[in-house]
């Protein structure tokens, strides 16, 4: 179903022309398929069960949390939609492209790529490894790279998108957080060069989000952000689902980080 809105075109004060929105979200994805990276738990859970409930078949990545994701995909096979558990270490590049192989083994397409895996590992000047450095840029970065890398082919047959996820340490600098923090903001920087790299066919975006809060989380994460950020409260699950399918259905918006953070950057 469709509704129809009367706007008038730029530079006219009198014509007036049709826009169709569609009204049927639940079926706004149809016959597209998702994989969204680290899925089996929190955000990336919330983000998997969304772009399912819009219609898409979603494949569900894990690392470790096998029966997590097997949940997921129950909870979506509910829904009507196709899913499948695919697992990978996100470390290890053959690893990624065997996932995108299986991707395409199983559902025949990718229209939508969401980067939702990543660590936030706390390391200050004085006391960041080598391997602590390491893990944070190769999850949160390098591995977001290799993901665009091998699903390239199938989303520039399908017209696809790419949503990355960096969050506010890409903006402001907490100096417990180094290593992450570097990680995020070379997540912009990819962002715009997948943009550039892969338009027209494929747009790629970027969201920032600040505290999400989760059953479990140390409840003066959230009461520090809420104390500083404008709105005062956090941001939640499907805060950051909302985002995303925004994302996914913005067709002239590539390159962009939208930033979710209830106001906390200004």
């Amino acid at each position: 179903m469709t509704a129809l809105i009367l706007a008038p075109p730029v530079g006219s004060q009198f014509s007036l022309s049709c826009v169709t929105v569609p009204l049927d979200m639940d079926a706004a994805l149809q016959g597209q398929v998702a994989l969204v990276t680290g899925a089996a738990k929190r955000i990336g859970r919330a983000i998997a069960v969304r772009l399912a409930s819009e219609g898409a078949d979603v494949g569900i990545h894990y690392h470790q949390s096998k029966f997590e994701a097997d949940e997921v995909v129950a909870e979506i096979e509910k829904l009507g939609r196709k899913s499948a558990a695919l697992q990978a270490d996100l470390c290890n590049v053959s690893q990624i492209q065997q996932l995108f192989r299986q991707t395409a083994d199983q559902f025949g397409r990718l229209d939508i790529l969401v980067n939702s895996a990543a660590n936030f590992l706390p390391a200050r000047l004085d006391d960041t490894t080598e391997k602590i450095w390491d893990t944070a840029l190769d999850t949160n970065l390098k591995a977001p790279f290799f993901c665009a890398q091998a699903a390239a082919p199938l989303l520039k047959k399908s017209g696809g998108v790419i949503i990355n996820f960096a969050d506010i340490g890409c903006i402001l600098p907490w100096t417990g957080y180094i290593p992450h923090c570097a990680s995020k903001a070379g997540v912009i920087m990819l962002t715009k060069c997948l943009a550039k790299a892969l338009a027209p066919e494929v747009r790629v975006n970027a969201i920032a989000p600040g505290t999400i809060t989760m059953s479990g989380d140390p409840s003066e994460w959230e009461a520090d952000f809420i104390r500083r950020a404008p709105l005062h409260r956090a941001g939640t699950p499907t805060d950051v689902a909302d985002a995303v399918s925004y994302l996914v259905h913005a067709k002239f918006v590539t390159g962009q980080v939208l930033i979710l953070d209830g106001g906390r950057t200004l």
